[in-house]
This record gives structure tokens, sequence and C-alpha cells, in this order.
């Protein structure tokens, strides 16, 4: 299914090049309107000897010392031909890695083919690495739900239930406990990689929280800037929902239970609302029995185990009088 949706999303060249410490050497080159549509990177190795069949024209292509120190011995241009034979191909933009600088040849033909050359400082291999993450994150497949964000003791919590519900309210007590707000009211995901779900708040209502009766509160300029955080993987979710008495809800937790966002389940729980119960007390127990779990340590097993344990002692028990 996320393969299909390969290409689907795109970022400006320009945010890359904030992202990634770029240095342009073609700044009358407009940038923002060069959208990147592929997390894979090419060093164009065979392109720079002349083989341009199955070249992959839509990725960043890198220059590392192996490539550059080729094309000076190879050619008596530097290269600056077979440069241009890839510009043709309309390549998003060329890197120059290790601060490794390009002829003014090679730099006339960007502004040419109105295609940027770029520049780092970095050794190829980790800027390889530092570009693929960047690109991950912001190629990611991603969805916004109507819900809060927060992060407990470490763990990502996404709270959602019906509007008018308390989620607003909990987040608020956890923040006071010392806790952090990622996100109220509305929740962008992102799975980076097969595993991972990443959760952001949009930029206008970002640090903002509504309160009924109250209105827009400003987070950051109340509780501080240790109050807040800008992403946070979503490790559990919370569910509210009004208590119903005729409905049986789990008082063990033997099994978990799932949601699933973009193909990927996390962790639910359902918590029943009802008037007195403290709902950022639950929520900060959840995240911390989670952790545990994670540690290798399930409450609910051990009592299993205590409570069969237990009964096998009295069966022997009663075997032996």
């Amino acid at each position: 299914m996320f393969e299909d949706m390969k290409n689907l999303y795109s970022v400006k060249l320009s945010k890359v090049i904030e992202r990634a410490a770029l240095k342009n050497l073609n700044p009358d080159i407009d940038t923002n309107k060069i959208l990147i549509h592929e997390s894979g990177l090419n060093r164009p190795a065979l392109q720079l000897a002349g083989f341009f069949d199955f070249f992959d024209n839509k990725r960043i292509q890198l220059i590392g010392k192996v490539e550059y120190t080729y094309l000076e011995q190879v050619y008596d241009d530097d290269g600056a031909a077979m440069i241009e034979k890839m510009f043709q191909k309309g390549i998003p933009c060329l890197v120059y890695c290790r601060d490794l600088q390009p002829s003014e040849k090679i730099i006339a033909l960007g502004n040419k083919y109105n295609i940027p050359v770029l520049s780092t400082d970095q050794d190829t291999s980790t800027f390889m690495a530092k570009l693929i993450h960047i690109l991950n994150e912001e190629l990611a497949p991603r969805i916004s739900i109507h819900g809060v964000l927060v992060d407990v003791y470490g763990e990502g919590v996404l709270i959602i239930g019906e509007s008018g519900i308390g989620k607003s309210e909990a987040a608020l007590e956890l923040i006071k406990r010392g806790h952090r707000l990622v996100s109220d009211d509305v929740v962008e995901i992102k799975r980076i990689g097969d595993d991972k779900l990443v959760g952001t708040a949009p930029d206008i209502t970002r640090y903002f929280i509504e309160l009924r009766g109250i209105g827009i509160i400003d987070v950051k300029s109340l509780f501080g800037v240790d109050s807040v955080k800008e992403t946070q993987t979503i490790n559990l979710v919370i569910k509210l929902e009004e208590w119903d008495r005729e409905k049986e809800y789990d008082r063990l937790g033997l099994e978990e239970k799932y949601t699933e966002f973009l193909g990927h389940k996390v962790v639910c729980h359902s918590i029943p609302i009802r008037p007195g119960r403290n709902l950022a007390i639950i929520v900060e127990a959840a995240a911390v029995n989670y952790r545990q779990k994670q540690m290798g340590y399930n409450a609910a097993h051990e009592l299993y185990r205590r409570v069969t344990g237990n009964l096998q002692r009295k069966r022997e028990e009663n075997e032996n009088l």
C-alpha cells in the first residue's frame, strides 16, 4: 500500500537546503520552485563515464571525493561536458561534498539549466545518511487526526475521543505536572520507515490549547519552553469515551489492544470517563506501565502467574490430604 504512495508528497528544495545546511552556489535560482519527490540519492559514477541507461534523474545527485577526482583526471574541462549531460536530463540539483569546489564552468551550467549546484563540508557518507533521514521525514506518508499529543515521561501519548470529552483539559493537567505538549486539537502523523509514527502540530496551532469557556491559551508563554515539544514518536493511544454501564471494560490487561494509523499498529487503551476520575494520573500510569512492558515486565501477567501458582499449590495440598 505504501509503495503506491511513493512520490505522492514533495518538499521544496529550499527547505532541504535549510535543514541540511547546504551552500547554494547559484543564489539567483529560486529553489522554492524546485520540488523533490524521492528520498533516494544517487552518486553518478556510471553517468560520469557516459552511461545514462536507467539513470534516475529525479534524485538529488551527489559528488564525492571519488567522483570529483575522476572528473579532474579524465576530462580536460573538469567534466563540465559530462555534468552538462546530467543537467540536460533535468536533475533537481547537484551537491558537492567535503567542501569540494566545482569549476566556474559547472556553476555557469547550473545557471544555464536552472539547476542549483550546492556544497557541504561534510564527508559524503555522513551527509548521505543525514540527507536520507531528512527526505524520509519530509516525504513520509501522513494523515491529520483530531486529538492531543503529549510527551509523558518520554513516551508519546496520543489522546483521542469525541469533541468536548476532556482531551485538552487532561493535556493541561499533564503540562502542569511537568510533561510536554506536542499538539492540541489536530495532530499531523507521519510514518517514518516501517515501524515509527511521528506526530507534530500544524504551524498555525503550534503551542496553543483550546479550553472551552476560557478560549485559546499559549502554553509556551504561560508555562515556558520546557512545557512544549515540536515532534514526538507516538508510542501509546488513550481513547477517552463516555462511561457505559452496559459495556464490559478490560480490568486486567492480559491482552494488548491496538489501533492502526497508516498501516502501523499502536497499543490503545479505552478509558471510560466518570466524574471524579483524574485523567492526568491515569495517563501517567498508562505511560509508565507501557514503558515497564517494553522493559519486559507485565504486571497483569505477573498477577496471573501468582494466581495460577497459588491455585496449583492449593490443589497439590488437597491431593496430599
